[in-house]
C-alpha cells in the first residue's frame, strides 16, 4: 500500500511544484506566480477529470505545456494507485487477516459453553443443527472457504462462528478457544483416521480437561484411540454391527437403545430382522465390521468382495445389475437367502445392488448403507427396508455424547446386559410411562432445580419415591422411570429404587410420558 501512495504523492509534489515556479499573465497582463492553494486546487480537479477552466487566468502556453504533460502523469499515476487499491482490497491474505481478527474478537467475547467442530461436511452440519435446537454455541474450523462461506448462509441461531485454516496446527486451535475454560469440547469428525489421531493428540497436549470426540474407522484404530486415552470414539461401522447383532440375537436390547434415540418402545413389522442366510455386498470397513456380528449371532452368511471403485473403473457404470452381476449374486445365494445387505462406499451401487437381488427373490429382506443423508429420499422411494446411513448415526452419537451424556453412557451399559434383562425393563418402562417415552436428563442445581437445590441445602433429605409423584394427585405416581442416577463423585446406580436420597449435584436420566414431563418440577 506504500507505493501507492508514494506514486500519488510524488506526482501531485511534481505537477504542483511546476504550476508555482513556471510564470503566467494575468488580466492585465503583468507577469505572475500561481500561488500554492491556486496550484493545489487546481492540480485536485484537475487529477480527477479532464475538461476544466484555467484559474485563476488564462494560461500562457508554458502552463498549458506543463499542464499536458501533468495531465498524463496524473492520470497514470491515479490509475495505478486505484488498480493498487483494488487489488490490495481482493487480497486474500488480506481478507484472511481481517477474517482471523474478527474471529479473534468473537471468540474472546463468547462467554457461553461451547464447543469446537473441526471440519464442515454433511456429518457435521446435521450434528450442527442438532446442537444449535439445544441453544449450544459453537466454533467450526475448516479449510475451505467455500464451506466456511456455506456455513454462513446456513444463518444458524445462536451464531455458529466459523473460520478458514487448518486444523491440524495448535496455533488454530487457541485461535479457536480451546484453552477457554468454556471450551467444552472439540469434535473431529474426517474420514482420516491418522488426521483424527493427530489432532486428537493435539487437543489433549493443549487442553487435557477438554472432551474430545474422534471418529475412527476401524477396530484397530479404535483401540489404538483408546490407548492414547481418548475415551469418546464414534465408529460408525462398530455401531451399525453392534445394532445389527442386538436386533438379530437381543431385540429387546435394540428396542431400549431405540427408545434412547426417540423411537417407540416395540420392535415394528418391518424392523424384525428374518432368519436364515444372509449375503453381504463389499467386503471393507463395513463387511468386516457386519462379519465379526454375524459370526456372533451364528447367523449363516456369505460375502460378495466387491469394491465400489474398482467396480466403475472396470465397467464404467455406478451401477449394478448387468449379466455378470446378477450371476454373482445368484452364486452368492440370493435366490433361497432371508436377507441381503449392500455395504459399499457407493450409495447408486447399494441401491442397484438391492433391486436387482429383488428382481432374483422378490421375498428376500434389503438392508442398505447409505453414506450421504442427500441420498434418504432415494432410498425411500426404493422401499429398502432397512438403511443406515453413516452421517445420520455419527451426528446422533456425537450429539448425544455432548447433549445427553447420561444417555450415552447408559447405551454403553445396555450393551453389556443380557436380553431377558431387557424385556424387563422394557415392561416396567411400559407399566410406568408410555409406550414412546421422552428422554431427558436434569441436574440438581439451582440453574435447573432451584427449589429443590434450596430444600437439600437447608439440610433436607428427600427420596425418589416423593419426587415421582404425581403433581395433579400426590397419592399417585407419575408416569415416570429414573434410568440411571450419577453423583457428584461420578458413581453410577442403575435404575435406583424409590428408596434413594437426592442429594444436590446428582444427575438423572429419566424416561417420562409427554405430560409426564412438562409437569416433572424440581
Amino acid at each position: 500500500m506504500r507505493t501507492p501512495l508514494l506514486v500519488i504523492i510524488l506526482t501531485f509534489s511534481i505537477t504542483i511544484i511546476g504550476l508555482v515556479l513556471i510564470p503566467g499573465v494575468d488580466g492585465n497582463g503583468n507577469p505572475y506566480h500561481m500561488s500554492f492553494l491556486d496550484a493545489v486546487y487546481f492540480v485536485s480537479f484537475m487529477a480527477s477529470t479532464i475538461g476544466f477552466g484555467e484559474v485563476p487566468y488564462e494560461f500562457t502556453y508554458a502552463q498549458r505545456l506543463w499542464v499536458l504533460f501533468s495531465i498524463y502523469i496524473s492520470v497514470i499515476g491515479w490509475f495505478y494507485a486505484i488498480g493498487a487499491l483494488v487489488a490490495l482490497i481482493q487480497d486474500k491474505n488480506l481478507i484472511l487477516e481481517l477474517d482471523v481478527a474478527k474471529f479473534r474478537k468473537k471468540i474472546k467475547n463468547l462467554k457461553e459453553h461451547f464447543v469446537i467442530i473441526l471440519g464442515y461436511n454433511h456429518a457435521t452440519k446435521e450434528l450442527i443443527n442438532r446442537l444449535n435446537r439445544d441453544g449450544k454455541r459453537i466454533v467450526v474450523l475448516d479449510k475451505s472457504q467455500e464451506k466456511i462461506d456455506e456455513l454462513e448462509l446456513e444463518h444458524f441461531m445462536p451464531e455458529v462462528y466459523g473460520l478458514r485454516a487448518n486444523v491440524e496446527t495448535p496455533e488454530v486451535l487457541r485461535l479457536a478457544g480451546i484453552k477457554k475454560r468454556n471450551c467444552k469440547a472439540v469434535i473431529t469428525l474426517f474420514d482420516n483416521d491418522y488426521k483424527n489421531t493427530k489432532i486428537a493428540l493435539l487437543v489433549k497436549l493443549l487442553n487435557n480437561k477438554v472432551n474430545i470426540i474422534v471418529k475412527s474407522s476401524t477396530k484397530e484404530q479404535t483401540q489404538h484411540l483408546k490407548n492414547l486415552g481418548i475415551k469418546n470414539i464414534i465408529d460408525p461401522f462398530h455401531l451399525i454391527a453392534n445394532r445389527f447383532y442386538l436386533a438379530v440375537s437381543a431385540p429387546h436390547l435394540w428396542i431400549l437403545e431405540q427408545m434412547l434415540f426417540g423411537h417407540d418402545l416395540y420392535m415394528h413389522e418391518h424392523e424384525s430382522l428374518p432368519n436364515g442366510k444372509y449375503v453381504v455386498c463389499g467386503y471393507g470397513r463395513m463387511g468386516k465390521a457386519l462379519q465379526e456380528s454375524l459370526n456372533k449371532s451364528n447367523t449363516d452368511c456369505s460375502f460378495i468382495d466387491l469394491k465400489s471403485a474398482k467396480h466403475k473403473a472396470q465397467k464404467n457404470s455406478a451401477i449394478y445389475g448387468d449379466a455378470e452381476d446378477y450371476q454373482s449374486l445368484i452364486d452368492a445365494g440370493v435366490e433361497d437367502a432371508a436377507a441381503i445387505i449392500a455395504a459399499t462406499k457407493d450409495d447408486l451401487i447399494n441401491l442397484t445392488i438391492l433391486l436387482t437381488a429383488k428382481k432374483i427373490n422378490p421375498d428376500i429382506y434389503t438392508i442398505g448403507r447409505e453414506n450421504t443423508i442427500d441420498d434418504v429420499t432415494i432410498f425411500q422411494s426404493a422401499k429398502i427396508d432397512r438403511v443406515y446411513i453413516l452421517e445420520e448415526i455419527i451426528s446422533e452419537f456425537a450429539h448425544r455424547i455432548i447433549s445427553q451424556p447420561l444417555t450415552h453412557q447408559f447405551l454403553q451399559i445396555i450393551h453389556k446386559k443380557d436380553d431377558e434383562w431387557g424385556k424387563e425393563l422394557i415392561d416396567k418402562l411400559k407399566q410406568k410411562t408410555c409406550y414412546n417415552p421422552e428422554i431427558f436428563e436434569l441436574r440438581v442445581v439451582k440453574s435447573q432445580a432451584y427449589a429443590l437445590t434450596e430444600y437439600l441445602k437447608n439440610g433436607n433429605s428427600i427420596n425418589l419415591g416423593l419426587l415421582s409423584r404425581d403433581l395433579s394427585d400426590r397419592k399417585q405416581r407419575a408416569k415416570i422411570h429414573i434410568l440411571m442416577v450419577k453423583n457428584r463423585k461420578e458413581e453410577i446406580t442403575i435404575l435406583p429404587d424409590e428408596n434413594y436420597c437426592v442429594k444436590v449435584s446428582d444427575r438423572f436420566l429419566i424416561a417420562a410420558s409427554e405430560e409426564a414431563r412438562e409437569n416433572f418440577e424440581l
